[in-house]
């Protein structure tokens, strides 16, 4: 099954250095298929321009004046809640990599990111992915094996929601499980509105590190 050709992916930035910020913006507009939808220094100027901007990704970065990207990741789900937002910072220890999981981003990058990966993992998380450093993902796999999983519970997922949550784990994003399970991209995102709903999470990333915590899939 093909889905009709995609639109511009609108990508929004939060970025206090004016320099990072400029080039990020530069990069994505002279991006075949990519439009930069606000550019903003502050969280808080964020949330109160973003809703009229409506991106489909957000870059982030945590170090901000005043309130700190993950202080403003719940906030800034509640204002575009169809959004993807990715962490984009220079820090990489488990606490903040953790937190901002736990937050609700969507992906977690380094700012040594090359441009043109950079321009590829935008593509993904508009897609419904949850791309992450190389760096990141090991930290990532480390940190679950640190916490011993709880007395095991499955949230009443039915077993088509285990079965698609199990391929939210190993990779795939909303467009790659509709063709494997031959079903429509709404069908998928309405089974994981539901997923989010019963494990009360917000993000697919939220939603896999849960479930490999409390041992609902291995």
């Amino acid at each position: 099954m093909e889905n009709e050709k995609r639109s511009e992916v609108k990508v929004g930035i939060i970025e206090d250095r004016r320099e990072i910020r400029e080039g990020l913006v530069t990069l994505i507009d002279g991006a075949d298929g990519f439009r930069c939808s606000g550019s903003y220094r502050t969280m808080e100027e964020a949330l109160a321009r973003i809703p009229t901007a409506q991106p489909e990704v957000m870059l982030v970065d945590i170090g901000l004046p005043g309130m700190s990207g993950i202080e403003g990741l719940p906030l800034l789900k509640q204002r575009c809640p169809e959004a993807s937002f990715l962490i984009l910072t220079v820090y990489d220890d488990d606490d903040r990599v953790f937190n901002a999981l736990c937050a609700g981003a969507d992906g977690y990058l380094l700012k040594k990111t090359p441009p043109a990966r950079l321009l590829a993992l935008l593509e993904e998380a508009s897609l419904g992915g949850a791309p992450m450093s190389p760096e990141i993902a090991r930290r990532v796999v480390t940190l679950f094996r640190k916490y011993p999983p709880p007395r095991q519970t499955d949230y009443e997922l039915t077993p088509h929601e285990m079965r698609l949550l199990t391929m939210l784990a190993e990779g795939h994003n909303y467009r790659t499980a509709a063709v494997e399970l031959d079903v429509s991209v709404n069908t998928i995102a309405f089974h994981i509105k539901n997923i989010y709903a019963k494990m009360q999470v917000h993000s697919k990333s939220e939603a896999v590190a849960r479930a490999l915590r409390d041992g609902v899939i291995t």
